[in-house]
């Protein structure tokens, strides 16, 4: 029998993968590369399944012979290094779509509660006053535009929602040809075109060495003062730095983080902020995407542990 180790968060369900692989399945902390290792080597592991809580690198995978495949309960494989996956003859899996919905509906509750200034305004009731006139002034949102940056499956997903409350959408994604963009009512731009058309930001790319700070103060400048920056891709696209700068300075009324470029984050300037919205990267969270994407993940390391072509595999050029 296949010895599979399993990572100790929570949003992992260790019965779905005992169900799904009829074997033993070991649940440790492996989100280090010290724990990673030393757990797959203590149990001569042939799977090994996390949640993007630790960096895949060479570092990590080196001499862990007995590994065969690394499953990730996520959309996102940044933190995996899958050139080396493939060196190594590593299959690398992951649950590709299991929170579009989840994620979408998160974007438009932060960037509405942005916009509407709920948050503080509940806070004011909360302490006892009563008056709609208190907080930084609001308008009326029907007739903006908003700006994603990037445009894969939850984008697309957000555009759909937001186009239903009258905004008008164009999006930054190098990687995404206008004809598609057209066909969800999205008009492709370039940096200098966002920047011009934006009221509000989306932001939904991945992390990488082209989007790491991607958002910085030009991008922010370019904002009305009404702006909202809403973030439920990744915390490093957007320099947090020129965020806070524009807060202060008033160059935009609100921003609406699921992420942060440190996770969690502690000591950031960015919490506790009355213009700052925040919640702890819990966009893709509800009992059906959890239950997806363990039962994703775990089907797929059933099949390339009995020899067979996984569902969603991801490949160096693919990612």
């Amino acid at each position: 029998m296949s010895s599979v180790v399993l990572d100790d968060d929570p949003k992992l369900d260790p019965q779905v993968f005992r169900e799904t692989l009829g074997t033993s399945v070991t649940v440790a902390p492996i989100d280090t590369t010290e724990s990673f290792r030393a757990a797959v080597r203590e149990h001569g592991a042939r799977a090994a399944v996390a949640t993007g809580g630790v960096d895949v690198t060479r570092d990590l995978l080196a001499g862990l012979n007995s590994l065969a495949v690394y499953g990730q309960a996520s959309i996102g494989l940044d933190n995996v290094d899958l050139d080396v996956a493939a060196d190594l003859g590593i299959t690398v899996t992951h649950a590709p779509g299991y929170c579009v919905d989840e994620v979408a509906t998160h974007t438009l509750a932060l960037f509405l509660a942005c916009v509407r200034d709920v948050p503080a305004h509940d806070q004011r009731v909360r302490d006892g006053m009563w008056s709609e006139w208190a907080g930084r002034e609001l308008h009326r949102l029907r007739g903006d535009t908003v700006g994603l940056v990037a445009f894969g499956d939850i984008a697309r997903a957000v555009a759909d929602r937001l186009q239903g409350f009258g905004l008008d959408v164009v999006a930054y994604d190098p990687y995404v040809d206008a004809e598609t963009m057209h066909e969800h009512g999205v008009a492709k731009v370039g940096v200098d075109g966002l920047c011009d058309a934006a009221d509000h930001l989306s932001v939904h790319a991945p992390l990488t060495d082209a989007t790491r700070g991607l958002v910085d103060d030009a991008w922010l400048d370019a904002l009305p003062v009404r702006g909202v920056v809403v973030n439920t891709g990744r915390g490093g696209v957007v320099d947090e730095d020129a965020l806070r700068a524009a807060l202060d300075d008033g160059a935009i009324a609100a921003a609406g983080l699921d992420v942060f470029e440190t996770e969690p984050p502690v000591g950031s300037p960015l919490r506790g902020r009355d213009d700052v919205v925040t919640t702890p990267h819990m966009g893709w969270y509800s009992a059906e995407a959890r239950a997806e994407a363990n039962e994703t993940v775990a089907h797929d390391v059933a099949r390339v542990l009995a020899g067979e072509e996984p569902a969603h595999a991801v490949g160096p050029a693919e990612w």
